[in-house]
């Protein structure tokens, strides 16, 4: 009973959390080990929950343009406090592979509301189509990133288990905490974005025609106490995207780690992995104290969706997916930056708690099997407090 105070009253406050041991974290990669790890995601998984808790849910539409050299995203966050304060803000980003430059936005949304699977604000629009897996975001919410872009679904959605979802507390019934994710591995985007430069007043516009990933996830707790630092990966080639999400808990959750991973074509996953081991390499601490990776290494230790239980525990029917490159560095973002600096100080001092997020954006390679192909792929890497 007292750890079970101890977390509510640091899930408030934002306080440093005891070391409750790993009875006290329940990944959604448990409860599927020895089986087959991948359900597909219906429309109803895509919906908003919106819990009156506290918590962070997002939708981000990932793009690629790979003949023009474009990536980039589109991202909504819906953020609530203790139930008390509720926020929204889009962010954008597109990055010219070709220049090195890249425009990125980020702009607090007025008169949100969720319906369902739908997002809408004043100059924003989310919506999934009622007769088709296709999504629609318009946004206008600022003259330096307008997007008008849809984004179809090429393989099935996918999820990890039951709901891909990760349980925090000594109730999986009742939990203090969560971590979600569901997907759409692979889908293809066409759209515009126009973009006007702030200093000039000039517009520029990116007709984009590509490959696409989304996904939908939520952090339900303060994002300190959840995590301790993230690898992420967003890949498209010719032949096969990549996506794995792996998040490694803080000390009071045993430092647990747990990684999910999907390889898609354009009609089917072609591998689901719980099982994922990412290094980082070439690693240099830089001047905030971090040890930033100069080259990175995938290994999905997947298998077959369409396998069985059985198959699965006699370790049949597996599809191993390497994804591999160099890193260059195109952003460095301190996640507490638009704190005031006395609770940054508090927050750093109290919950030993520095957040970065490391974005590269390079090429790689992806073996499969028979492919082999290099192509761009999005890597983050984050570090918030010590694993």
């Amino acid at each position: 009973m007292l750890k079970w105070v101890q977390g509510g009253i640091s899930a408030v406050t934002g306080i440093a959390e005891p070391e409750y041991g790993p009875e006290f974290i329940h990944p959604i990669t448990a409860t599927v080990e020895g089986k087959q790890p991948f359900e597909e995601a219906t429309r109803d998984d895509f919906k908003w929950l919106s819990p009156s808790s506290t918590n962070v849910e997002t939708q981000t539409f990932y793009f690629d343009d790979l003949e023009k050299g474009w990536l980039g995203f589109a991202q909504v966050i819906h953020s609530n406090v203790v139930g008390i304060h509720t926020t929204a803000q889009f962010t954008f980003k597109i990055y010219d592979t070709n220049t090195g430059k890249q425009i990125w936005t980020s702009t607090k949304l007025e008169d949100f509301i969720i319906k369902g699977n739908n997002f809408y604000a004043k100059d924003l629009q989310i919506e999934l189509a009622e007769d088709k897996d296709e999504y629609h975001v318009i946004s206008n919410v600022t003259e330096e990133s307008k997007v008008d872009l849809v984004f179809t679904k090429l393989a099935p959605a996918a999820k990890i288990g039951k709901d891909g979802t990760t349980i925090y507390g000594d109730n999986v019934e009742e939990p203090w905490g969560t971590m979600r994710h569901v997907f759409w591995p692979r889908n293809a985007v066409k759209g515009k974005i126009t973009s006007k430069d702030p200093e000039t007043g000039d517009f520029k516009e990116f007709d984009i025609d590509g490959l696409s990933m989304f996904v939908m996830a939520m952090q339900g707790m303060k994002p300190h106490h959840a995590a301790a630092t993230w690898n992420f990966l967003n890949f498209h080639s010719k032949s096969l995207s990549a996506v794995l999400m792996e998040f490694t808990t803080p000390k009071s959750y045993a430092s647990t780690k747990v990684s999910i991973a999907f390889v898609a074509d354009d009609k089917d996953i072609i591998s689901a992995s719980i099982h994922n081991d990412v290094e980082h390499l070439k690693v240099e601490t830089d001047e905030v104290g971090w040890p930033q990776p100069g080259a990175i290494s995938f290994d999905i230790h997947g298998i077959d969706p369409h396998a069985t239980d059985e198959e699965v525990s006699k370790g049949e029917k597996t599809k191993d997916v390497k994804v591999y490159g160099d890193l260059t560095l195109i952003e460095r973002v301190d996640v507490m930056h638009e704190i005031p600096t006395f609770v940054k100080n508090i927050v750093s001092g109290v919950a030993g708690t520095k957040p970065y997020i490391y974005q590269f954006w390079n090429k790689m390679t992806i073996e499969a099997g028979d492919i082999k192909e290099t192509s761009l792929g999005y890597v983050e890497t984050t570090f918030i407090t010590e694993a």
